[in-house]
């Protein structure tokens, strides 16, 4: 989100404004002084009025950051122009330190557990909870419009304190959160009487057995998107229906999957001015043998679809009703269908020629793949899943699919490749074809799988996309890799700002290599791998830059993390065993080590699987 105050930049804001930075003073600082001196007004309050008017056309919050580090009267009237505030990790920074600093914020973005949390290999109850934050910012910031959440706990309690404290709340996303149930959604739908945008996202929500999609105020409403399609429980129809009704306005409607086709059908008539649609049930529901609707001329009227996604519990008979809008499409999500074969997904493909996003299933075999490279060519971002995310499952799509993709669509922006099998040559290839590439994620499923033609290792193709593509600043590694594919990624990778590793790497000297080369470097993910203390030592003069440090199944020895957490007294070290464990580790080596630099020390709500150094 632009204009965010990133927490990770809040220690050097303060750090560069220490008294003797005020001493280094120009010409110009006494010329203000003589001015001063002779009756003008108070230069440091002239200057903050001008640059208050200046700040508020820096949208970006790095830029923003960039412009609070140049001195007292920057770092003052940039909080006060601050409207929005990102905090990448909600324990490196208290919430009074933020609402202390910045006191006009309208949009709040924080996230909590780290992105492992998402394959089970962090305990449920580490911690994360929301209720610090919405306690403080409920007394701080009154006039609160936004609030976007991901991977946090959120209780009913919380959603309650939304629809309580801020008067003018228009928007809520959350996303992969947890903790409450169909009561707190009742509860904001019926008092934030504002509400333009609830978008729930991969979330998990509990069925209170509250009909929650009833308790939206019976007046018209304000409500622009409504996300729902991860809400694992029935709602009222003819409520939702009513809903679309009164909501004019409304641009974004993704359902969950008990709604079927046919009540889709109702709801499309119903707004015809919806941009973006999750479709829900795909399906025959039916009974007694009525007759279908007319379906496509349902898609048919709603000319300004541009993103669809949904299609759970697909029939693939169904598919022709969309033809009508995939000329239009930009964005299409078919990561729940399935049961599409090759045959069927080419029908539509075929279509979608202004298409620039895709998310699929590895179902459609690489001559799927063939058919968006020959038509996509303005692609900018796909995502290929695994129908069976299982090391030995037999993967339908291969180097040829990736090699495809590269020829047709050079436009490609970011990619995540789930495969089985691959050749250094297809990456190599990736790497010329598509040179704007800013994310690259392969991720070859076997552990150690090397170059299935030449049985090489995977080093030469990962080094062609740091080398090839200038852009790139994220990046996920897999297959075999020796220590020299590190050794390219250190010398070439000079705006990663995210690298995920797995099962690769010889030695210590791999992570080295990424440690002291990657100065941009800000989160880095790494599991099993043969890194141990030394590897974790060469980070010394980095981890103070970063936003955090994972490692898991490595080598590092608890000797090792403390010595981290002497020679780095701002930086939390988090040694975090299994939920059934104490967190003082008996074994060799340690299970999981978290690391994250803080403003304001350990965090208070400290599990007993975790022991902080």
């Amino acid at each position: 989100m632009s204009g965010g105050g990133s927490s990770e930049t809040m220690s050097e804001d303060e750090d560069h404004h220490r008294p003797s930075d005020l001493t280094t003073t120009g010409k110009s600082r006494n010329c203000c002084s003589n001015a001063a001196v002779n009756g003008g007004a108070f230069p440091d309050q002239v200057l903050e009025n001008v640059l208050e008017n200046v700040l508020c056309f820096l949208t970006h919050r790095r830029d923003r950051n960039s412009a609070s580090l140049v001195s007292k009267s920057w770092y003052r009237a940039e909080a006060l122009t601050r409207s929005e505030i990102f905090i990448g990790n909600c324990y490196a920074v208290s919430p009074v330190r933020v609402t202390t600093r910045f006191k006009r914020v309208t949009s709040v973005v924080i996230k909590g557990k780290p992105r492992f949390a998402d394959f089970s290999l962090l305990p449920p109850d580490w911690g994360a909870n929301f209720s610090p934050w919405g306690n403080v910012l409920g007394e701080s910031y009154r006039g609160l419009e936004k609030l976007y959440l991901k991977r946090m706990s959120v209780s009913d309690d919380d959603l309650a304190l939304l629809a309580r404290c801020f008067p003018s709340f228009k928007e809520l996303v959350l996303v992969c959160c947890e903790g409450f149930g169909t009561s707190g959604l009742a509860i904001v739908a019926r008092d934030c009487r504002q509400i333009r945008v609830l978008d729930l996202i991969e979330s998990e929500v509990s069925d209170d057995e509250v009909d929650w999609i009833s308790y939206f105020p019976e007046n018209k409403t304000c409500l622009e998107s409504l996300t729902f399609d991860c809400v694992e429980c029935p709602i009222d129809f003819e409520a939702l229906e009513r809903l679309v009704i009164r909501s004019p306005s409304l641009k974004r409607l993704r359902l969950n999957r008990f709604v079927s086709i046919a009540q889709l059908y109702r709801l499309m008539v119903r707004a015809p001015q919806l941009t973006n649609l999750g479709t829900g049930s795909f399906g025959n529901s039916l009974v007694n043998d009525e007759p279908d609707p007319d379906y496509a001329s349902a898609f048919a009227a709603c000319k300004s679809i541009v993103c669809l996604s949904g299609f759970r519990e697909i029939v693939p008979e169904y598919l022709p009703a969309i033809y009508p809008v995939c000329g239009n499409l930009t964005s299409l999500n078919f990561s729940f269908a399935a049961n599409i074969n090759t045959e069927q997904f080419k029908s539509v493909i075929s279509c979608c020629h202004k298409l620039q996003v895709l998310w699929v299933f590895d179902s459609v075999c690489d001559e799927g793949l063939e058919a968006v490279a020959a038509t996509c060519k303005d692609l900018r971002e796909i995502r290929v899943f695994p129908i069976e995310a299982r090391e030995d499952a037999d993967a339908p799509v291969s180097e040829v699919g990736l090699l495809a993709i590269s020829e047709g669509c050079s436009k490609l922006q970011s990619i995540l490749y789930f495969c089985q099998r691959m050749t250094n040559a297809a990456v190599i290839a990736m790497s010329k074809n598509c040179p704007d590439l800013v994310v690259f994620r392969l991720c070859i499923m076997g552990r150690h799988l090397p170059d299935h033609v030449t049985r090489e290792p995977m080093d030469e193709g990962f080094g062609a996309i740091v080398k090839n593509c200038k852009k790139l600043t994220r990046l996920a590694v897999s297959g075999l890799l020796t220590d020299k594919a590190f050794s390219y990624i250190g010398q070439y990778g000079k705006l990663v700002r995210t690298l995920s590793v797995a099962f690769a790497g010889n030695s210590d000297l791999a992570l080295k290599y990424v440690l002291e080369g990657c100065p941009k470097l800000q989160k880095l993910e790494i599991r099993d791998c043969p890194f141990g203390d030394l590897a974790l030592r060469s980070g010394l003069h980095h981890y103070y830059n970063m936003r955090f440090l994972w490692l898991s199944s490595c080598r590092v020895t608890l000797e090792g993390c403390q010595e981290i957490a002497r020679q780095l007294p701002r930086l939390v070290v988090e040694v975090i065993g299994s939920d059934d464990e104490e967190g003082s580790e008996t074994s060799e080596h340690v299970n999981t080590l978290y690391m994250y630099r803080s403003l304001d020390g350990p965090r208070a709500d400290v599990p007993s699987f975790v022991q902080i150094l």
